[in-house]
C-alpha cells in the first residue's frame, strides 16, 4: 500500500501489477479519481503491438490504484480498425457532456501512410461500454497530432492539437462534443521538429489558462514549455520552461501528458508525465537534438544516423514505462516543476 508518491519509481496498482495508463489523464467523478491512458502491457518493441486498448484505473486516495479493466479494448480481429493493436493509437482524452450525458473520448491515430487522425468514441459511464462514432476523423482537414481536450465552466469545449510538424490548433467542439465546428486559433508555429510543440496538456488556474507542451523527438524527452493566456483561445505567452532544476533539458527525463486540480486542495496542481523510456537515463537532450533536427531539414544532405544511435520508436519497450507526478509551484502566475523523490497530497493545504 503506498502513502507517498514516488516520481519515476515503478508504480503498481492494488494488484500488484505495473500500472498502464500512459499518455493520459485523471478525471474526477463522485468522489473517485479515474486515471485512464494507453495500455502499453504488451508492447514490448518486438512484436508490432503498439497497444492493447485503453486502461482504467480508480483511486481514493491518488496513490493506491485499482484496476478497472480495458474501457476500451483493442480489436485484433479486424486489420482495418483504428483500435486494431498494430495500429498506432494514442493519447486518449476523456470529457463530460452535461447535456448529452455522455462521456466523450478522443483518441489519436498514427496512420500507416503518415496521416494522422481521430477516433471518437462515447459510453454512458467513464468506464463503458464505448461506441464509436467517428472513426478517420480529419478535424479542420489538417493531420491532426498530440492534443488534449477541455470544458468550460459553462460546458462550451475546446480540442488542443499539434498540427503535425507545424503549430498549435486551439478548434471550438460541437455541442456533443463529437467534431469540430470549424471556429479555431493558431499558436506556436514552427518550421519542423524538435520545436514543434506536441503533448499539449491545458489547465486554468485564477481566470488564467496554461498550455504545457513538450518539443518533438518521438518517445525521447525534452525541454517542455509553458504558455499562459486570459482565454481560451488566446493569445498565449510563452513562459519558457517549467523545469528550472532540469539539466539534462529532459523534462526530468519524461513528457507531460496532462494536468490536473486536486480536489479539496486551494492550489494543487500535478502534472502526469510518462518516462517512457527510463532505460536511457543517461542521455541528455542535446546529444540527439542536433541529429533529430537534420531529418526534417531538407536541405541536409549528409549521413543521418539517428535510429542507428538512439533506436526506433517502434522498437522500444515502453511496456517498461514509468510514470512522473509532480505538483506545481507557482511564483505569482508562473508555474515551475521541482524534482523531489518522494511528496504527499496531505502536504498541500
Amino acid at each position: 500500500m503506498y502513502h507517498s508518491i514516488l516520481p519515476g519509481k515503478t508504480w503498481l496498482d492494488t494488484d500488484g501489477k505495473r500500472i498502464q495508463a500512459h499518455g493520459g489523464s485523471v478525471l474526477y467523478r463522485d468522489g473517485i479519481y479515474y486515471w485512464y491512458g494507453e495500455n502499453k502491457e504488451k508492447t514490448t518493441g518486438k512484436n508490432g503491438i503498439w497497444h492493447w486498448g485503453v486502461r482504467c484505473y480508480a483511486s481514493r486516495d491518488l496513490y493506491n490504484w485499482e484496476d478497472k479493466g480495458l474501457i476500451i479494448p483493442p480489436e485484433p480481429e479486424n486489420p482495418a480498425s483504428s483500435l486494431h493493436p498494430a495500429s498506432m493509437m494514442d493519447r486518449p482524452h476523456i470529457i463530460y457532456n452535461k447535456d448529452t450525458k455522455k462521456y466523450v473520448c478522443w483518441l489519436k491515430i498514427m496512420n500507416r501512410d503518415g496521416s494522422q487522425t481521430e477516433t471518437v468514441l462515447t459510453a454512458d459511464h467513464i468506464l463503458g461500454p464505448y461506441t464509436k462514432v467517428r472513426e478517420g476523423l480529419k478535424p479542420l482537414n489538417m493531420s491532426a497530432g498530440d492534443f488534449d481536450l477541455a470544458v468550460a465552466p459553462d460546458g462550451k469545449a475546446y480540442y488542443y492539437f499539434e498540427r503535425v510538424h507545424s503549430e498549435t490548433i486551439c478548434a471550438d467542439l460541437t455541442a456533443d462534443y463529437t467534431d469540430v465546428t470549424g471556429y479555431y486559433s493558431t499558436h506556436f508555429p514552427h518550421i519542423s521538429p524538435p520545436y514543434v510543440r506536441e503533448a499539449t496538456a491545458h489547465f486554468m488556474r485564477r481566470g488564467k489558462h496554461y498550455l504545457v507542451t513538450s518539443g518533438t523527438t518521438g518517445y525521447l524527452p525534452n525541454p517542455s514549455e509553458v504558455a499562459m493566456a486570459d482565454t481560451w483561445h488566446g493569445p498565449y505567452a510563452v513562459l519558457g520552461n517549467p523545469h528550472p532544476g532540469d539539466e539534462s533539458r529532459t523534462s526530468f527525463h519524461s513528457q507531460i501528458s496532462s494536468v490536473f486540480q486536486v480536489e479539496g486542495k486551494k492550489d494543487l496542481y500535478i502534472a502526469v508525465a510518462d518516462r517512457w523510456v527510463p532505460d536511457h537515463m543517461e542521455l541528455r537532450y542535446e546529444e540527439y537534438a542536433a541529429e533529430f533536427e537534420r531529418i526534417f531539414d531538407p536541405d541536409y544532405d549528409g549521413e543521418i544516423k539517428f535510429d542507428e544511435k538512439f533506436g526506433m520508436d517502434g522498437e522500444r519497450d515502453t511496456s517498461i514505462a514509468d510514470y512522473v507526478w509532480l505538483p506545481f509551484r507557482f511564483e505569482g502566475d508562473r508555474p515551475y516543476l521541482d524534482w523531489t523523490d518522494e511528496w504527499r497530497i496531505e502536504d498541500f493545504d
